[in-house]
Parts: structure tokens; C-alpha cells; sequence
């Protein structure tokens, strides 16, 4: 190639040089452009939160295997799907619980947590551990920054710690009647479960919370069909439920009567009077999960968790008909109880079946059975005869001993039985004794040695050992009638569902719903 030709492919190249430049530039232009368009925050104009007060993964694994178990084809071959809408969510993560107290933390701190991304002390609601400092929530942020509609719901009383660590501020959870007078001056628009602890203060010399809530503006509604009437145009609302149980609050799931209005009612009826164009938060607790696991109820436990899942499928059903505006979470507090699936007495078995023989709550059966027993020297044959009926336990029907095998690391023992329900002498000894401590009690003691503690808790010696004694023969177990420190899961769906993936602290719940919201 002569030189003439090689200068004339130099000049051409030269030339080309500063052409390419612009054109590649602005090829990364468009590029970065489209993945800005791709990461741009969504919004979400309609956000439920959901928190199944002492639910984890025990809970939740507990009650989807149970719902495995009663559908059981008898085919001899395990299988189990997911039956519950919040599994089936497509985003999993999961938070850490631990608060400025304890690894074992309360629901006024978590909640806290939640709800405005900072850690105090359990006990605590909104504020920090020196009680000076006050921190705003995530539902007074989102009503106040971007016009939101707000409702608080839960089964438990309304001005209980989870439901007031989104409008209250206080020391402590137990101040109900101030965190009632919060509740009112949040201008939340709905609120909805259980009734108000405390409405005249702790030495009913104050005027009512109630009163106060009218005056303030709120319709405040407290029989199923004022409830089942309410719309829109009613404005601020408190709805009480109308059949109030234990401590008044709504009735555990198994103890609803037919037609009486569960969680999934009044989560139903929230969509329907706060859905408006800009926007709504509701949070919503499953408050009784907590409850069932402190007393180591482990039906009343797993038909609570059922029917906050049904709650669930209501927002479920919500999203579908606005999926790029709607943001569902599902999470827990912390875990209550030490709930697992495995017992000492049935090794590598379980007969989670068994559990569907419980027909009331152990609060129920407190109410309208033992009060009853103790009043009148009800005989033990007499209340055993109520127990089988109840609960499925039956007595021993021989003296024959039963036996464990050795544990043994390298051998996995096939059961020798299935479930039974008829007592072992061992269990309907324990049964007598607890009946006869039962007895022995005034319902006033305060304090109780560590055997005895072990054993009962708090709680109705007769009440809480038929459940240990159901659910041991279920093959699952308590560990605690307290709080634990498992982390809980966060499930989410719908806009901006994958901030909610990892393993992270339950503070960042309220930091990502915040990022992605844009409240400052």
C-alpha cells in the first residue's frame, strides 16, 4: 500500500473518531435514562400494614401445617401447600425485634419500631428512652404530608400498645386513658375492633373517652348493624364491636357466634369508607394471636392467625383492582411463646389433626366453665366429662405404662400410634392436679413459685394444662408464656414490594415505607 493510500485511511479514521463520540454518549444517555424510568419509585396511594401481635414463623408454620393436616387424604405420603394468602405473597423478608430493653422485647417498643423506625424502651410508646423526646408515626406522617385517610384496627382494645404506637405518645402503654385522649386528637378516620380500656381514667373520675370522642366529632358506633349501615359520608368513626369477650376485647375466632363480624368484616368495611383518590394507610392487628400464645392456646392461637389472614385476602382482593397503587405488608411484632412444632413425648411425629378437637378458647372455657366449677365444688368426674367434650382428651381406659424409646442421633423412630387422644396415667395425673390447684385458688394471688409458675403461668391451672396436654399430643410445644426474641417475617405485594426483601431490622419496615412514600 503506498503511503498516499495509507495518509487517506488516517485522515478517515481520524474523522470517524469525533462522530463516534457524541453517538455513544448518547446511547448511555438513553440508557441511563430508561433505567431511571426502570428504579423511579412508585408510590403507593393505598397502604395496609398488617401485624399479627406475637405472630412469627412458628405461627404461621404451625397454622398452614394444621390446614394441611385436616385435609389429609389418608394417602400415607406428606405434602403441604400453601394455604394461607400471606405465603403466597411474592416478596419475603424478615426483621429482627430486639428493643433498648431486652432480645425479648414487648409490643409498645416494636410497635414503636414499626412505626416510626426508632428503638425505646419496652413499655414505651413514641418516645425515647430518656421519655423526652416524642417521634412521629407513620400514619400521623402520611395523613398530615400527604392528606392520607388513616384507619387503626385491631381485635384487642383500641388504645392497646400496637394499635396507639401509630397515634400515641406516652411513657407508658399502660397510661390508656391519655393514649385514649390521643386517639381522639389524631383525626384518624376509622377505627375499628375492640373496646377502650380504662374510658374514665384509672379511678373513674374522668369524663368518658367515649363522650369526649362525639365531642371531638366522631360518630362512635357499637352494635354490628350501625356498623354494617356506616359509609363514607359519616365521616370520623369509632366502631366497638358489639360482642365484646375477655378484657373487651373482640372474641377469639373460634368463639364467634354465626354472623357475628370478625376482623375481616371490619378491614372490608374500612376499604370501603377510607378508598378515596388520594390515598389511605390502614394498619390492622391480629391483637389475640399474642393473647392465645401467652395462655399456650395453641387452637385459639392458629384460628386467630387464620382469620387475620382472611383479613388479608380482603386487602388482597383490594389490590387486584388497583395492583401498580396498592402496597400490602404483613408482619409480626415478635414472637410469643416459644411456639414450636415438635414435642418430647411424640419425637419425630405429629398429629396436628388432634388440634381440631378443641371447640372453645381457653378464655372462654375460664368464663363459662370454670368460674362455674369453683362456684359450685363442681366434682373432677364432672369436668372430665366437659373436657372430653370440649377438647377430645379422654382418660386412661388401662394401666397400661407408656414408654419412650431411646433418643438416638442416627435413628429416626417410626411412630407406633396415631395421636391418640386418651390420656396417659402420667398426663391425667397432671390433669387431677391442676384441677385441685384450680380449686384450691381465690383468683387474687400475685405471685407463684418457679414450680408453679413452670407449670401454669398465670394462667388456670385446669385451662392451661388441658391445652399443654392437647397440644403436647399434637406433637407441638410452648417454651414461654412470654415474649421471645425470634426475628418475624415481613411479607409484601404491590408497589414497591421488593424494598421488603432481606433480613434486616424492624426499624427499616418504617424506613422503607418512608423512602418510598417520600414523608420527611
Amino acid at each position: 500500500m503506498n503511503a498516499k493510500k495509507i495518509s487517506a485511511l488516517l485522515l478517515a479514521a481520524a474523522m470517524m473518531v469525533p462522530c463516534a463520540a457524541p453517538v455513544q454518549v448518547l446511547a448511555a444517555e438513553e440508557t441511563a435514562q430508561e433505567a431511571s424510568q426502570e428504579t423511579e419509585v412508585k408510590t403507593p396511594k393505598y397502604i395496609f400494614l398488617f401485624i399479627g401481635d406475637g405472630m412469627s414463623y412458628p405461627q404461621i408454620q404451625t397454622t398452614n401445617y394444621y390446614l394441611n393436616a385436616i385435609e389429609d387424604d389418608g394417602d400415607d405420603i406428606l405434602t403441604s401447600e400453601s394455604k394461607l394468602n400471606m405465603m403466597n405473597f411474592p416478596v419475603a423478608g424478615s426483621a429482627q425485634t430486639y428493643d433498648s430493653t431486652s432480645f425479648c422485647p414487648d409490643s409498645a417498643s416494636t410497635a414503636t419500631s414499626i412505626s416510626t423506625g426508632h428503638k425505646t424502651y419496652s413499655g414505651t410508646i413514641n418516645m425515647d428512652e430518656k421519655m423526652e423526646t416524642s417521634y412521629e408515626t407513620i400514619a400521623e406522617k402520611l395523613k398530615k404530608q400527604l392528606g392520607y385517610k388513616v384507619g387503626i384496627l385491631s381485635t384487642v382494645n383500641l388504645n392497646h400498645a400496637t394499635p396507639a404506637a401509630f397515634y400515641a405518645h406516652q411513657a407508658s402503654r399502660n397510661s390508656y386513658y391519655e393514649i385514649g385522649q390521643e386517639m381522639i386528637a389524631s383525626e384518624f378516620d376509622y377505627f375499628a375492633g375492640g373496646g377502650l380500656k380504662k374510658t374514665t381514667g384509672d379511678e373513674g373520675d374522668k369524663t368518658d373517652l367515649y363522650q369526649l370522642a362525639q365531642e371531638a366529632g366522631y360518630k362512635v358506633l357499637k352494635t354490628q348493624a350501625e356498623a354494617e349501615a356506616l359509609t363514607a359520608e359519616d365521616g370520623k368513626t369509632i366502631v366497638i364491636d358489639e360482642t365484646l369477650a375477655d378484657d373487651d376485647a373482640m372474641s377469639y375466632d373460634m368463639d364467634r357466634e354465626e354472623g357475628e363480624w370478625g376482623l375481616a368484616d371490619y378491614v372490608e368495611k374500612g376499604i370501603e369508607v377510607l378508598n378515596n383518590d388520594t390515598g389511605f394507610f390502614m394498619m390492622v392487628e391480629g391483637g389475640k394471636i399474642d393473647w392465645a400464645c401467652h395462655a399456650n392456646d395453641a387452637a385459639a392461637t392458629i384460628t386467630d392467625t387464620v382469620a387475620m389472614d382472611q383479613a388479608v385476602g380482603k386487602a388482597v382482593e383490594f389490590y387486584n383492582e388497583h395492583p401498580d397503587e396498592t402496597l400490602i405488608l404483613v408482619t409480626g411484632d415478635h414472637e410469643t411463646g416459644g411456639l414450636t412444632i415438635g414435642f418430647a413425648g411424640t419425637d419425630y411425629d405429629t398429629f396436628l389433626a388432634n388440634i381440631s378437637n378443641q371447640k372453645i378458647s381457653y378464655a372462654k372455657f375460664d368464663s363459662d366453665y370454670v368460674a362455674g366449677y369453683k362456684e359450685n365444688k363442681t366434682d373432677f368426674d364432672t369436668v372430665m366429662a366437659d373436657i372430653t367434650e370440649l377438647f377430645g382428651l379422654q382418660a386412661p381406659s388401662g394401666d397400661a405404662e407408656t414408654t419412650n424409646q431411646a433418643d438416638s442421633k442416627d435413628v429416626h423412630p417410626e411412630g407406633e400410634e396415631g395421636g391418640s387422644l386418651v390420656m396417659t396415667e402420667y398426663e391425667y395425673n397432671k390433669l387431677k392436679a391442676a384441677y385441685e390447684e384450680t380449686m384450691s385458688r381465690t383468683g387474687e394471688e400475685e405471685e407463684f413459685g418457679q414450680e408453679e409458675y413452670v407449670l401454669y403461668g398465670s394462667y388456670e391451672p385446669l385451662t392451661v394444662t388441658i391445652t399443654h396436654i392437647l397440644n403436647n399430643k399434637s406433637g407441638i410445644n410452648f417454651a414461654s408464656y412470654a415474649h421471645t426474641g425470634l426475628p418475624v417475617e415481613v411479607f409484601a405485594m404491590g408497589a414497591e414490594q421488593e424494598q421488603f426483601e432481606g433480613y434486616y431490622d424492624n426499624t427499616d419496615i418504617y424506613n422503607k415505607l418512608a423512602a418510598i412514600t417520600g414523608v420527611q
